[in-house]
């Protein structure tokens, strides 16, 4: 039986008889295939789909997006911006070419945020190897962002909460008329013809091993779908392994039992009636022979990794395809808060899922149609979901999740289309890779008004310069007032390296939505600074016959003063580290800024005695105002 849901939304098992066509992009729910190959690559019919729905796979990355928005906007009004001020300082100013290209070249080149993007870049691939070291495999590096938004978390038990390392409890025979040696007798025969080969079966075949006493007819494979698998025996009948709720009318008294002890339980049931593979169904004259415990033990470190998730905002929901009662202690035991609130998803349909997803914390013998439902119910009522499992049965849940997380023993299948695989299979290690993501997107949006400033300034600016040329005099025309090795050499210790050495702290505190807004508004009063400053350098400058040289001096030094506010702002609560950093930043902006040499290439001087005064009062007054305005976003 395959499961073709990937290809047509439909998650009902498909048979497969010898000769059948088997397309890509299905996966194996039941049995086993021995398959010839036909086509590959381009010609495969997965392949085909993909290729008429999108050729390349969009990037889910909400900071790309917001800077994707500002691009957007700047590369529209690039062209007639830089032509209109190239224009203006050549035919109006009089300006000669080389100067006006790249004066107005600045203004462009400042408005494109191009230093973040590279920065988030770096920070994501950053933590694909930190992540690496600790032994996930990320397969999609901007899942490292999605995991940082994660507010509700899906497990799956087995091999999640639990070990995965199953073992036969106990047998308890529910008829006289099959004893204990009959019983293993009869699932030693079973478990020889099985092929299935999920932990469960691989628990039993361990226990029962010997020589087989019954020859098979024909055989049924356990689907997660059914719940139970069967088999005909000859000269037996026709045997079935499955949940007990599932293949019998009336509940065994002994298996609530052990359900409430955390264990799993199967039906060991025969009947005459011969199989049907075509139309699989539960028979009429069913007798139940023995009753199976299964025991699988609790993650060692389970309790307190839940316990950090929970106090991290972190919303948790258990899918499993288990017993509900069975889900509920093992949760208790694993120290989850809401380990009474559960359903069996068996009894309810669709629509009545839908409306306890949000409320229910366990969902148990849930469907892989129903654990992508929950996903997709999960997805609309706002949450950010990632989902973790290793079967088959979880696949289609895991598409659907914003991020999928597999371990590594789990089912190749789900390792394939995984966003991350944990190569420890161990998962206390969720909560560090919660947190890497966290550390990527909260640093950068602390550190993005760093670069936004030059982006808000270069445009009004721009705007400016461009409106002058309505004033009708050639002297009151402004020309943008830096030039780029100017704007480059203060960037190399603004925008440079304290941003990069702030992206590597740990910061783990729950992600902020309104990314680009936010960040726009924390830039707005040093840019309005930066515009200030140029109007009213030039009009005073003018008024006191100040040199070119010493207006594009003092314009350089309040440049530079004024990012570093920003820095400042981005390195507090200050420690010992951060202070060297700041002291590192300024000193090497002072440095290379009385650097005579230097001076010359940035078409700058020293700061005299009619422009210092001008300078530090002006810095005083911005100071005053960027801690006021900084204190006023940070109360809103």
């Amino acid at each position: 039986e395959v499961n073709e849901a990937m290809l047509t939304g439909e998650s009902d098992l498909v048979q497969k008889e010898v000769d059948a066509l088997l397309l890509s992009g299905s996966f194996l729910a039941s049995g086993s295939v021995l398959a010839q190959v036909h086509h590959v690559g381009a010609d495969n019919y997965a392949a085909k789909l993909m290729l008429e729905a999108k050729t390349v796979k969009p990037i889910n990355s909400r900071i790309m997006k917001s800077l994707d928005k500002l691009a957007g906007f700047t590369g529209k009004i690039i062209i007639p911006f830089g032509l209109a001020l190239l224009l203006e300082a050549l035919l109006l100013k009089g300006i000669p070419l080389k100067s006006s290209v790249v004066n107005s070249s600045t203004a462009l080149l400042g408005m494109l945020p191009k230093g973040i993007a590279l920065l988030t870049i770096t920070s994501l691939l950053t933590a694909v190897i930190k992540l690496g070291l600790k032994k996930v495999l990320v397969q999609e590096m901007y899942s490292v962002e999605t995991l940082a938004r994660v507010d509700m978390l899906c497990l799956d038990k087995t091999g999640t909460i639990t070990q995965g390392k199953m073992q036969v409890e106990a047998v308890l025979p529910l008829t006289e008329t099959y004893g204990d040696e009959a019983i293993s007798s009869i699932l030693t025969s079973y478990m020889a013809h099985s092929e299935d080969k999920n932990p469960t079966a691989q628990a039993i075949r361990k226990r029962f091993v010997g020589e087989v006493a019954y020859s098979m007819i024909s055989n049924l494979p356990f689907s997660s779908d059914r719940k139970w698998g069967a088999m005909e025996l000859e000269g037996l009948g026709t045997v079935f392994l499955g949940a007990p709720e599932m293949l019998l009318n009336s509940e065994v008294p002994e298996a609530r039992e052990a359900l409430e002890r955390g264990s799993r339980v199967l039906i060991l049931a025969l009947s005459q009636e011969k199989l049907d593979h075509h139309q699989p169904q539960k028979p009429s004259d069913i007798q139940a022979l023995a009753l199976l415990e299964i025991l699988d033990p609790i993650r060692e470190g389970a309790a307190e990794t839940l316990d950090y998730l929970r106090s991290q905002e972190v919303g948790l929901k258990i899918i499993s395809g288990d017993n509900p009662v069975t889900v509920s202690s093992i949760a208790q035991k694993a120290g989850f808060a809401d380990y009474d609130s559960y359903v069996d998803c068996s009894k309810i349909t669709d629509e009545e899922l839908i409306a306890m997803a949000e409320e229910t914390a366990i969902f148990g013998r849930v469907s892989p149609h129903q654990k992508k439902l929950i996903i997709q119910t999960l997805k609309k009522a706002g949450h950010t979901t990632a989902m973790t499992g290793d079967g088959v049965n979880d696949i289609l849940a895991l598409r659907e999740a914003d991020c999928s997380i597999v371990m590594a023993e789990g089912d190749p299948a789900t390792r394939q289309i995984a966003n991350l695989v944990l190569l420890n299979s161990d998962f206390n290690d969720v909560p560090e890779i919660l947190f890497e993501g966290r550390r990527v997107v909260n640093n950068i949006a602390h550190i993005a008004p760093i670069f936004l400033i030059k982006t808000i300034y270069s445009f009004l600016l721009a705007v400016i310069c461009i409106a002058s040329a309505l004033l009708g005099r050639s002297e009151w025309i402004l020309i943008f007032p830096f030039i780029p090795i100017q704007i480059t050499m203060i960037d190399q210790f603004v925008e440079g390296f304290p941003p990069f050495v702030l992206t590597f702290e740990r910061n783990i505190k729950p992600v902020e939505p309104n990314f680009l807004r936010k960040s726009m508004l924390r830039a707005l009063p040093s840019a309005l600074m930066v515009v200030f400053s140029v109007l009213f350098v030039k009009i005073v400058g003018s008024s006191q016959g100040w040199s070119e040289l010493e207006i594009s001096t003092l314009l350089y030094y309040l440049l530079g003063s004024i990012g570093f506010l920003s820095v400042f702002r981005a390195c507090m609560p200050f420690t010992l580290w951060r202070v060297l950093l700041i002291v590192w930043s300024v000193g090497g902006f002072l440095a290379t800024a009385l650097f005579p040499r230097i001076q010359k290439l940035l078409e700058i001087s020293t700061l005299t005695g009619q422009t210092l005064p001008v300078y530090g009062v002006m810095m005083l007054v911005f100071t005053v105002i960027f801690i006021l305005t900084s204190c006023y976003q940070a109360r809103k």
